[in-house]
């Protein structure tokens, strides 16, 4: 019997009232992703695609619909609940590194687990093991300032990984990056993805890099289609 998936999203609908009028940015959604698959959701600016990516990680509330995590409707849970999923089961990885420029690398990237409760102890020597994964335990001291285009990047995926999520959401995470830097960030993300069966739903619009995914899902007119 085939497991069920690790995100189940069901009649999915979000609606913006633009005046008298709805702007309806999609409605009767439906998408499921199985643990450890990466699937890229290309589709033109507007189309949606970041709004989903806020859906699937509890960071906005959907006009109807549900969304399942292993099982569970996340959609209505109490903040401090839905607080709690996002902080154990979620890393983000955005188009802007949003690292605090006035804290080291090691120190944004400790962030999620100090928010968590842990010590700081254990926040530090585990930041450090996921500055290694990206391979830069070498600047852990260094601020945000200090650090190339790239190399911010990759403290932002340490950070997502820090708190050991079992979904990765990453938003256009090449789109301020050069050509030979963004492949090095998504070999990167690919490298890891495979490491840890990380589940992966990557936005992206960059076609080659979704060609590499276990599948292409192209967001247009309200609805997603398989390419």
């Amino acid at each position: 019997m085939a497991s069920a998936p690790l995100v189940r999203i069901e009649n999915l609908a979000k609606v913006y009232r633009s005046g008298d009028k709805d702007l309806v940015i999609f409605r009767d959604l439906a998408l499921q992703v199985a643990e450890g698959e990466q699937i890229a959701i290309i589709g033109e600016s507007g189309a949606g695609k970041s709004t989903l990516l806020h859906l699937i990680g509890g960071l906005d509330t959907p006009t109807a619909g549900a969304i399942y995590y292993k099982n569970k409707n996340i959609i209505g849970l109490p903040e401090h609940e839905l607080s709690d999923f996002r902080n154990c089961e979620i890393g983000y990885v955005w188009q802007q590194h949003f690292l605090l420029p006035e804290f080291s690398a090691a120190e944004n990237v400790s962030m999620p687990l100090r928010i968590r409760g842990e010590s700081g102890v254990k926040a530090s020597v585990e930041a450090q093991a996921s500055l290694e994964e990206v391979g830069l335990g070498n600047r852990a001291h260094h601020r945000a300032g200090e650090l190339s285009g790239g190399e911010q990047q990759r403290i932002a995926i340490a950070r997502a990984l820090a708190a050991s999520p079992s979904l990765l959401l990453a938003d256009e995470p090449t789109g301020n990056l050069d050509e030979g830097t963004g492949q090095m960030i998504f070999n990167l993300l690919g490298e890891i993805r495979k490491r840890r069966n990380l589940t992966t739903v990557l936005v992206t619009h960059n076609l080659q890099f979704a060609r590499r995914c276990d599948r292409v899902l192209k967001l247009e007119g309200g609805a997603l289609q398989t390419l």
